[in-house]
């Protein structure tokens, strides 16, 4: 069987056109990742905050100190697993808590709840899961430090 120059030119000619048309290469997966850390960062951020700066008793600056070194890891990790998921952690989207303002020590304790349920959705990264229980665990002592100054202010200790 005899080829015409232009069938052979074109046979050769056509992997290195689909290849600079990016036909032959597929794009890389999606990385893996979980839709809420950034809302949940926003959220620990602004619970820190609150916790920071609520003018206050010294009967409850210690719970507030524990509540704010949890609440500080819990951002850490966050950020951690933020960014092994492919997230820009310098995106800081506002806060989503819909919270009332009763005070610092109840906003932080509602946003630190709301971050929670946001890290603890489903983990699509099995890499993460470990990173992904440690965030809800640093969280869940915030909130109980928190919980625990906002008993001390209410019963006037």
């Amino acid at each position: 069987m005899k080829f015409s120059p232009r069938l052979v030119a074109a046979l050769v000619a056509a992997p290195f056109i689909l290849a600079v048309s990016g036909c032959v290469v597929a794009p890389p997966p999606p990385p893996p990742h979980h839709p809420a850390y950034l809302h949940a960062l926003s959220d620990l951020r602004d619970a820190r905050w609150n916790l920071e700066h609520r003018a206050g008793d010294a009967a409850v600056s210690t719970q507030e100190d524990v509540a704010i070194v949890e609440t500080d890891r819990a951002i850490n990790d966050a950020k951690t697993a933020a960014m092994e998921d492919g997230k820009n952690v310098a995106q800081h989207p506002p806060e989503d808590a819909h919270i009332d303002r009763r005070g610092r020590l109840h906003h932080a304790a509602e946003l630190l709840r709301k971050a929670r349920k946001d890290v603890a959705e489903g983990e699509s990264n099995p890499q993460s899961v470990d990173l992904r229980n440690r965030v809800i665990g640093h969280i869940d002592l915030a909130i109980q430090a928190t919980d625990h100054a906002i008993h001390d202010v209410e019963q006037g200790r």
